[in-house]
């Protein structure tokens, strides 16, 4: 593998080893040898998403989830010709700024054991334009794990068009990474939910709850190396409504506080009946305070491969928090 490395500020650095919603509407959602290292800019992955733009709402980092998405892997970046600019300006900046001219000479011989005519990849691969594509280490900096980021340690390989991405790199761009970059870019609507009554709920008198209608559908995302004639659809569906009314004095409908995702909307005339899903509270908020209503969608991960591969990522729970008033209506009997 060649000796130019390390990708993220441009400078030769000694090598070191390294890896509440209210129910009247507001809300609120809850290398390792001595020598001289050439650091520079961070490849960008070739990687295709459609759609392309997923629309607003939330995504996996967001919920409650033990997934989270891959903080580095390698992928395609260059084409030859745009691997020679990016390294012709990367060096001439270089050369003609005040670093000390070893470290000048050390990049011209790194570049030259690289891509020199007797190199690894002679004269950038130039002549193999249009066949296939640098690949290069590519760090996620949307993962909250900085060190995780470089886990991944920097090196270059070249992958002909139509070959399959090499077995033997680990963190290497396949269709199951596919599957969990799409699954990364999946945006799903917030968990708003409708209430009846609405405002300040009743000792005794049951809330339903339910979602808004035709919000909650199954989203795709598909992620695509176009080049080598792979890809990844991620599909996350939603399949469960689950309530907690925020005080152990109420009772959910169903008992379980688990609903349907289609649970039905109020009706006019159903007052007095047992809502599909919803909460009754049996006490009264203190002045001035109130319960925190939990409302929780579970979304289940699915994907599909353009090889025929297939599987399921962790679920993604996604919850708003309802600030809910509970008043007791005092009848006086004569």
């Amino acid at each position: 593998m060649p000796l130019v490395a390390a990708v993220v500020l441009l400078g030769i650095f000694p090598a070191t080893a390294r890896a509440d919603l209210t129910s009247d509407g507001d809300h609120e959602t809850t290398g390792g040898s001595q020598g001289p290292i050439i650091d520079s800019a961070v490849g960008v992955a070739r990687i295709t998403y459609d759609p392309a733009e997923v629309g607003a709402g939330r995504g996996p980092t967001a919920a409650q989830t033990t997934w989270s998405p891959p903080a580095c892997y390698y992928a395609p970046t260059h084409t030859p010709e745009e691997y020679q600019a990016y390294w012709d300006e990367l060096s001439r900046d270089f050369y003609s700024s005040g670093n000390p001219q070893e470290d000048k000479d050390a990049l011209r011989d790194s570049l030259e054991d690289s891509y020199g005519e007797d190199g690894e990849f002679p004269n950038y691969n130039i002549d193999r334009q249009g066949e296939g594509m640098f690949w290069r280490v590519v760090r996620n900096e949307n993962h909250p794990d900085r060190e995780a980021q470089y886990a991944c340690e920097t090196r270059t390989f070249w992958v002909d068009f139509g070959d399959p991405p090499p077995v033997d790199v680990p963190e290497v761009v396949d269709v199951e990474m596919l599957a969990e970059l799409a699954y990364e870019r999946i945006r799903v609507p917030d968990t708003a939910i409708e209430m009846n009554p609405g405002g300040a709920q009743t000792v005794n008198l049951a809330t339903w709850v339910w979602l808004e209608q035709g919000e909650f559908e199954p989203v795709s995302v598909t992620a695509s190396l176009d080049d080598y004639g792979l890809s990844a659809t991620t599909t996350a569906t939603p399949v469960g409504l689950s309530i907690e009314p925020g005080t152990g004095d109420a009772v959910t409908h169903p008992g379980s506080g688990e609903c349907a995702i289609d649970a039905a909307a109020y009706r006019e005339g159903a007052a007095g009946q047992e809502p599909p899903c919803g909460v009754t509270y049996l006490r009264s908020t203190p002045e001035g305070g109130a319960y925190e209503l939990t409302a929780s969608v579970r979304w289940e991960i699915a994907w599909e491969g353009s090889d025929g591969s297939g599987g399921t990522l962790p679920d993604g729970v996604f919850e708003t928090t309802y600030d809910v008033t509970v008043d007791e209506v005092q009848t006086i009997v004569r």
